[in-house]
């Protein structure tokens, strides 16, 4: 059997919602797994043939009009591989975010590069976070939307993508509140020190009640939002983001 990768369980897992041809499965991708596993978007046309190769899906070929379509179905085998990887140990998250790199050198560029830069973060999540309201809309609408069998581990997914994408729009308003008096970006290394040193300081005790009350994410995110729009000129002064 072919050695199986996290792509592949994305695919399966896809396939084992229901049958699906490469262009179905390429509206999944851009629809929910692609947030959280990018990569598996790029092996989208060569995973299911790997897989259906290897005994874990079945490929049914027909014609639509004079076009050839390819249907995948997962196999029993299939179903067992992805049963099995549920209960490995999980691989810690992996973060790809090209707005923060240009923001960890921006002390090699220009303060209108560094605010240009976080204005797109702000602008790119506000417009993945308007994505899953719609997708959030389309299923109260229908009463679960398409799979309403998965309405609760969807809702633990809707969960984390809102809070994910809301904290970034938070950071970003106050990243941009922090640098309104930078006139560069090097001199502030001596001039914000004070406000950088607290948020070190932040960072090295983290607060207990960020994960104390594992029923109530929003307490959590609550909690997190008011330590990120804490004011950058006043360390210890909190101002509630707009």
């Amino acid at each position: 059997m072919a050695e199986l990768t996290t792509t592949s369980y994305a695919i399966l897992g896809l396939l084992a919602l229901r049958d699906q041809t490469t262009y179905e499965l390429a509206k999944q991708m851009q629809r929910t797994v692609g947030y959280v596993w990018p990569r598996a978007e790029r092996k989208l046309y060569d995973e299911p043939k790997r897989l259906a190769e290897a005994g874990y899906a079945r490929a049914a070929k027909d014609m639509v009009g004079r076009r050839p379509r390819t249907t995948y179905s997962i196999t029993p085998a299939g179903r067992e591989a992805l049963s099995r990887w549920l209960g490995t140990d999980v691989a810690p998250p992996a973060l790809e975010f090209e707005g923060m790199l240009r923001v960890l050198f921006a002390d090699q560029g220009t303060i209108g590069q560094l605010r240009r830069s976080i204005t797109a973060i702000a602008a790119q999540a506000r417009a993945r976070r308007a994505h899953f309201a719609a997708m959030a809309g389309g299923i109260l609408a229908t009463d679960g939307g398409e799979y309403p069998h998965r309405t609760h581990v969807n809702a633990l997914g809707m969960r984390f993508m809102i809070d994910h994408y809301d904290h970034i729009t938070a950071w970003a308003r106050w990243a941009l509140e922090a640098i309104d008096s930078w006139a560069d970006t090097t001199t502030p290394a001596r001039t914000w020190a004070a406000p950088a040193r607290h948020i070190f300081t932040d960072a090295a005790h983290p607060p207990d009640t960020l994960v104390a009350d594992a029923t109530s994410p929003s307490q959590s995110r609550d909690a997190a939002s008011r330590r990120i729009s804490r004011t950058a000129g006043t360390p210890g002064h909190e101002q509630e983001a707009q």
